[in-house]
């Protein structure tokens, strides 16, 4: 009999793929190539969040083969769309089970939410681990911002899928402390199962100062920009930030700067518009360069959750500010991220605090010694806990132990 390959990632979104949803899974596939480990990927088409050349169905990346599967994919702005996406894509993975027989161990994510009850069928008919990476947690997510009702059909499923899958599962990775905290009290597993790795960002070296060349740096540079780059879904709070915009309106040296998608992005474009607010801007999804340029020249950076969604997700983009060395502020519950602030990373304040949130900015745009305080402690965290060898070494670690292999 042929020997069982090591490990097979299941993913909707891989490299190309320009998301941090695609990014983080290529890091950690990468990680635990050169590790020594065997890995395959099993993942979606891009379509959405690429806009390159097309790409073939199957590739080897750097060691790593990369089996790419067609399902429908319509716009995910509204529900419908996000449950054809979602389905869609679990139907391809389930009509390829039968590749899962081949590893030792699969790792698989949350998004799309039903694609663990698929993966969870591999451990009773295959015997392979099984590793779960919660990026959000549902259904309580979904409930907790109203994108579904209790009772409903689709929450019920995504609650049975919870109880299917959970006490199959050999290992869980959660993105914070309040999040394995949450997961310990609401899910059947044991909590020494549940390992804290957060997301991370690949580290460009010391932030550049020098603006040549930046498409953002004749327009904005002498401005004090708040920067809000990302999700602007359901699970954010973009009416405090609107409504700081609003009483922000008159002070011309301070801008904002969105970028992004998300199903809250279309109506944030039309409050500005309609209202005249010339002192923000909504632009599309940055990356590479652009995304860069972005960073480079923001002052202050916003991070937001919908007040009782903190434990069910983390803002991803974080660990990009925190890259950069750019002061953070952030509306949200307590956690991991606003422990970070108190210790000097920037601010932090509560949901439909739009006066406060105000009042912060110009505070912060008056004090650039502050700033720059701010700004060494976001580079400081970032080289301690978020770079890509920190936290893919933490996956490393996981598999190896998982798997039976001593460190190398």
């Amino acid at each position: 009999m042929k020997p069982k390959k090591d490990v097979l990632f299941l993913c909707q979104f891989f490299h190309p793929e320009y998301i941090s949803s695609a990014q983080l899974p290529f890091d950690t596939a990468k990680a635990l190539q050169k590790s020594g480990l065997t890995v395959d990927v099993l993942c979606g088409y891009p379509r959405e969040y690429y806009s390159g050349p097309p790409v073939p169905d199957e590739e080897v990346i750097e060691g790593i083969s990369v089996q790419r599967l067609h399902y429908l994919q319509p716009s995910r702005s509204h529900t419908l769309g996000r449950l054809i996406n979602y389905f869609s894509f679990t139907l391809s993975v389930f009509l390829h089970m039968g590749k899962l027989k081949q590893y030792r161990a699969v790792l698989f994510y949350s998004n799309p939410p039903v694609l663990p009850w698929v993966a969870s069928w591999a451990k009773k008919r295959f015997g392979c681990k099984l590793v779960f990476v919660s990026y959000d947690l549902y259904p309580e997510l979904a409930l907790r911002t109203g994108a579904l009702k209790p009772g409903s059909s689709v929450s019920r499923l995504m609650k049975h899928i919870n109880e299917a899958v959970y006490p199959k599962l050999d290992a869980v990775v959660a993105l914070s402390s309040e999040m394995k905290a949450f997961l310990a009290g609401n899910r059947t597993i044991d909590p020494k199962k549940i390992t804290v790795i957060p997301n991370w960002y690949a580290d460009n070296g010391e932030p550049c100062r020098d603006l040549t060349g930046n498409r953002f740096a004749r327009e904005l540079g002498n401005k004090f920009v708040v920067s809000y780059f990302g999700n602007m879904g359901t699970v954010q709070d973009v009416d405090t930030i609107l409504d700081a915009i609003r009483l922000l309106r008159d002070d011309g040296s301070i801008f904002f700067l969105f970028a992004g998608h998300g199903n809250k992005m279309e109506a944030l474009k039309k409050a500005i518009s309609e209202e005249n607010l010339r002192n923000a801007r909504v632009l599309d999804f940055l990356h590479g360069k652009d995304y860069r340029d972005a960073l480079q020249i923001s002052s202050a950076a916003l991070i937001s959750l919908e007040a009782g969604t903190t434990g069910l997700c983390v803002p991803s983009k974080t660990y990009s500010y925190m890259m950069e060395g750019i002061p953070l502020i952030a509306i949200m519950d307590d956690s991991d991220i606003v422990s970070d602030i108190r210790s000097g990373a920037g601010v932090s304040l509560k949901n439909g605090e739009s006066q406060r949130l105000a009042a912060l900015i110009r505070g912060m745009a008056a004090d650039p010694q502050g700033r720059e305080a701010m700004s060494r402690k976001c580079r400081e965290l970032y080289l301690g806990h978020y770079t890509p060898e920190i936290c893919t070494g933490q996956y490393v670690s996981l598999f190896r132990q998982l798997l039976g292999r001593e460190e190398t």
